[in-house]
């Protein structure tokens, strides 16, 4: 269900708060377009830090693994990422589609170490809507559809109070494979 209730603008004014926060960075720096690594300094361990205030102000569970990491679970190892370490056409194509072309300077045959520079504030606010967006249309607990913010964050029943049960990010990403793979037949 679309979650009404937690606007984009909220989510990336709190991802913008966890940038601040964690990379010490004015947040007058901070643009859609620009990278986590290159223009805002961030480091692999900054990224828990991101993701844990995030967590912690939506009351969502982010990621744990990166597109990269689901498409060699689900399809097999080497089919994102070579024996040299370097992208194949498969996962460019699967990165494209997910980040609807927003990564920039993305092609086959780049390392995968470079990969990370690419990420921008952008896309990783999508994929923060995207869990939101998993709202389910009934309270678990009551059956209620009466789901309410009082924050404009955090989500929960009006009926029962129930917070809100999001699909975790792990499993939207396996979800979002398992569509891709059945509707485009890339694998």
């Amino acid at each position: 269900m679309k979650n009404n209730l937690v606007s984009e603008a909220t989510v990336l004014n709190e991802l913008k708060k966890a940038l601040v926060e964690t990379l010490q960075v004015d947040e007058g720096v901070i643009k859609p377009e620009s990278s986590f690594t290159d223009d805002l300094g961030a480091e692999s361990l900054d990224f828990l830090d991101i993701n844990y205030r995030l967590e912690q102000a939506f009351g969502i569970k982010m990621a744990r693994h990166f597109l990269l990491e689901h498409i060699e679970e689900m399809f097999g190892e080497g089919t994102a990422i070579d024996d040299e370490g370097r992208l194949t056409e498969k996962a460019v194509t699967l990165l494209n589609l997910r980040y609807g072309g927003n990564i920039p300077k993305i092609e086959a045959g780049i390392d995968m170490d470079e990969v990370p520079a690419m990420l921008t504030v952008g896309p990783f606010a999508k994929g923060v809507l995207d869990i939101l967006n998993t709202l389910p249309d009934q309270c678990p607990q009551c059956s209620s559809s009466d789901w309410k913010s009082e924050d404009g964050m955090k989500v929960s029943c009006g009926s029962c109070g129930e917070s809100a049960a999001y699909t975790n990010g792990d499993d939207l990403i396996v979800a979002w494979l398992t569509n891709v793979q059945q509707e485009k037949n890339i694998f």
